[in-house]
């Protein structure tokens, strides 16, 4: 999703027009405490450092709900804790402290509306795949979508922002340059697409790992899974949280997916229609099946497996073949789970199954507030 710096643009107009005396400053953040019988509200600013928020008789303390075009007076009992806030003022010599003029709050409501809003758009309008080439020259990137290739075209217009090694989500993104992307990097794309071009409004992108492992053992405690990269052969940490999404392929599926992996057919017909997974469409249909036949081939493998149920990690047993989707790790020995598929021993017979397979499953979420 969009940074917070994103969303204040769209209230910048409204700050200058509510400050009766110019703006020194502009501060956003978000609300880490109230206090109203001192008439403070201190926050965590964009930056990570803490400021409070002098708020006096001369403040304009308003609330702008998503989609409106009219901002409500309120008062300072009704700020709470996480609310986000855009603050005009005169700002202290050490930065630590503003004598508010004008105050714009966003609601935890206000931001999940916002996010909901940005999910649907990139669920409709996003893409994902795999770097294959980068033209810098001509500001484009090639990526592989399933089998397919598509080029990402970016201007100068275009955000992009790089995931943080240890994170997969939206929200734990830094902002980059097109200069930084790279082959091999995973790219979000939230653009309008025509045939197997996209023009590129933003781009999310990063360097994850697929593992294909067997596990060793699973801690409740600190919620890691102890498992042997079969690549490497070292063993690797796995943490697995709330974002972290688990599956496991049924017998019948592992067998013709390992069909299609070998080149072989399946069972499933043409691949056309149905729902896109979340956080893009589907890189070449929906699909049925894992059938050949149809023009989504590989690329309908990320469907099915974005429907397949969840499992719960209590489920997976020593000597259990995986294969993760990870961060990239500022540590190797320990990353964090964005995808894990059981289920898999039938699929270890190819070299490069675990790239191929999680590698091209959507990450989810629109990369805000999510395990996007």
């Amino acid at each position: 999703m969009k940074s917070f710096k994103v969303i204040i643009l769209s209230v910048a107009v409204a700050l200058a027009g509510w400050a009766q005396t110019p703006a020194k400053t502009r501060a956003s953040g978000t609300v880490t405490a109230v206090d109203p019988q001192a008439h403070h509200i201190t926050i965590k600013t964009e930056k990570g450092d803490s400021m409070t928020l002098t708020v006096g008789d001369h403040t304009f303390l308003r609330h702008q709900a998503p989609g409106e075009t009219k901002a409500t007076d309120i008062k300072l009992t009704d700020v709470v804790v996480d609310d986000k806030l855009v603050a005009s003022g005169v700002e202290s010599a050490d930065h630590k402290s503003m004598d508010a003029g004008t105050i714009l709050v966003l609601t935890s409501a206000d931001i999940a509306a916002i996010h909901k809003k940005e999910d649907e758009d990139w669920q409709k309008r996003g893409t994902s795949g795999v770097v294959s080439a980068v033209d810098p020259a001509a500001k484009t990137v090639t990526i592989k979508v399933g089998q397919r290739e598509v080029t990402v075209l970016a201007s100068d217009k275009t955000t992009v922002r790089r995931y943080s090694p240890d994170s997969f989500k939206g929200s734990d993104a830094k902002p980059s340059t097109f200069a930084e992307i790279k082959a091999g990097d995973q790219l979000r794309v939230l653009g309008n697409r025509e045939g197997d071009k996209v023009t590129a409004e933003q781009i999310l992108a990063g360097t994850f790992r697929q593992i294909a492992a067997t596990v060793e053992s699973y801690d409740p405690q600190t919620h890691e899974l102890k498992v042997k990269d079969l690549s490497t052969k070292k063993p690797v940490s796995i943490k697995v949280d709330s974002d972290s999404q688990l599956n496991k392929l049924p017998p019948e599926q592992a067998a013709m997916l390992a069909r299609v992996m070998q080149g072989g057919r399946g069972r499933g017909g043409d691949a056309q229609g149905g729902a896109p997974g979340a956080g893009g469409p589907p890189p070449g249909g929906a699909g049925r099946g894992f059938g050949g036949r149809g023009r989504g081939g590989r690329g309908d493998m990320a469907q099915v497996l974005d429907h397949l149920p969840p499992m719960p990690v209590t489920e997976l047993k020593k000597g259990d073949a995986i294969m993760v989707l990870t961060t990239e790790g500022t540590d190797p020995s320990k990353v964090t789970a964005i995808r894990l598929l059981a289920g898999v021993e039938p699929l270890l017979t190819s070299p490069n199954a675990a790239r191929d397979i999680m590698s091209g499953w959507n990450l989810g979420g629109g990369g805000g507030g999510e395990g996007n």
